[in-house]
């Protein structure tokens, strides 16, 4: 079973949004996934700059930022989402 499936909520350990969350929106290939979230732009990412959770949202492969947004919203994710993780790397 692959870490980083569609749906899975994970955290930006680098970048400008480092400590935000966001969701798999995609999975491009073994290296690279697309995600977007309430605070992170709709983007490639490397998996190696993600930390995946165990929250998971009910997603399909490709979702519109709207959908993520409906879908965060659904499994009561919005005030986590808000929030800044600190990252104690």
């Amino acid at each position: 079973m692959a870490v980083f499936e569609v749906g899975r909520v994970a955290v930006k350990t680098l970048g400008h949004e480092a400590g935000r969350y966001c969701v798999v929106v995609e999975v491009i290939d073994k290296n690279f996934v697309l995600v977007d979230g309430l605070f992170v732009h709709r983007r490639r990412s490397n998996v190696a700059h993600l930390a995946p959770t165990k929250d998971k949202v009910d997603l399909k492969k490709g979702a519109s930022t709207e959908e993520v947004k409906k879908a965060v919203d659904k499994a009561k994710f919005t005030e986590k989402f808000k929030g800044k993780v600190a990252l104690g790397l």
